[in-house]
């Protein structure tokens, strides 16, 4: 459900839908097409770039696409579902199935539900009880993956982790759509690993371990402090004024309260419609406002920056 200030901002919000980029979708299409030009021209031209260039060229792009996925699940650049599952179908970053993350994400999207442990599905809070219950080398690496520098270090391997815990539970359970879902990112998967093995120069663990995990770490750095325990939902989300080479990143996601109300808003008018109504946005979140990724690691790069233990579950 889409949040408005008032019948004024509700109409800006329609007159930007109706201009000629929002209704193309343009920007969109632009960078999907670069994407998927650049991972295969990377691939492909990768003897002559180098093992080491090519890792540097391939890790954003990885954190790019994965931002680009998000796009295409909330409806870019298409309303239709099923071309934006084939559109972002391909598994460049290799370990989320399309479905799997489009069906999560929408539920993380209940906004009385966000950061409640076992119901929100991107919360990294704990119940009271599991954080009674844990070991103290359990409860270590939790505190560790509230710093800047252990999210990073151990947020993706954590989230693998519980991946694989969740997905395998599923398998055993016969879920026939989970069966379906695995089986066909499997094949797809395979089919890319060929063609890395085949066409590049990067041996397959290389593009495994040293640029799909870098990729999700610097994706991890998002939402490291995309949300907070309230009492409000509203100001459970984060305003992330950050520097443009993470906008681009990240496809203006820093601006996650603006997103989280108006979900059907494509990324390239986020911060538009922030800076017309700074103080508002930053009343609304009750002053959940941080200026840029540099103050997190400034600040929380080796401290926690706050409990894994949910105040109020």
């Amino acid at each position: 459900m889409a949040f408005y200030f008032d019948a004024r901002h509700r109409q800006q919000i329609e007159t930007l839908g109706q201009r000629f980029t929002a209704r193309s979708e343009w920007p969109t299409w632009l960078l999907l097409i670069g994407v998927y030009a650049g991972w295969f021209a990377i691939l492909l031209n990768s003897a002559w770039l180098g093992r080491g260039l090519s890792t540097l060229l391939l890790i954003p792009l990885l954190v790019l696409w994965l931002s680009l996925q998000h796009e295409l699940l909330h409806g870019h650049p298409t309303r239709s579902t099923f071309i934006n599952k084939i559109l972002g179908y391909a598994p460049f970053a290799v370990w989320y199935p399309y479905t799997l993350y489009r069906d999560s994400h929408l539920r993380h999207h209940r906004e009385e539900d966000l950061t409640v442990p076992g119901v929100d599905p991107e919360s990294r809070y704990l119940t009271s009880a599991s954080w009674r219950d844990g070991s103290v080398f359990e409860r270590s690496v939790h505190w560790l993956n509230k710093t800047v520098l252990g999210r990073f270090v151990i947020g993706a391997p954590l989230a693998l982790t519980a991946l694989a815990r969740e997905e395998q539970q599923r398998l055993r359970n016969a879920d026939p759509q989970a069966w379906l879902m695995w089986l066909s990112h499997g094949v797809v998967t395979l089919l890319m690993l060929g063609f890395i093995a085949r066409y590049s120069i990067l041996p397959v663990w290389h593009y495994l371990l040293l640029i799909s995990i870098p990729a999700l770490s610097i994706a991890m750095i998002r939402s490291f402090h995309e949300h907070r325990p309230h009492a409000q939902a509203e100001q459970r989300t984060v305003l992330n004024e950050a520097g443009w080479p993470w906008r681009w990143l990240f496809l203006n996601l820093n601006f996650h309260l603006v997103h989280h109300d108006l979900p059907g808003l494509a990324w390239y008018d986020l911060p538009k419609v922030y800076r017309l109504h700074r103080e508002q946005w930053i009343a609304r979140s009750g002053g959940f406002v941080v200026r840029g990724y540099g103050e997190l690691w400034r600040q929380y790069g080796f401290k926690p920056i706050d409990s894994p233990e949910h105040p109020f579950h």
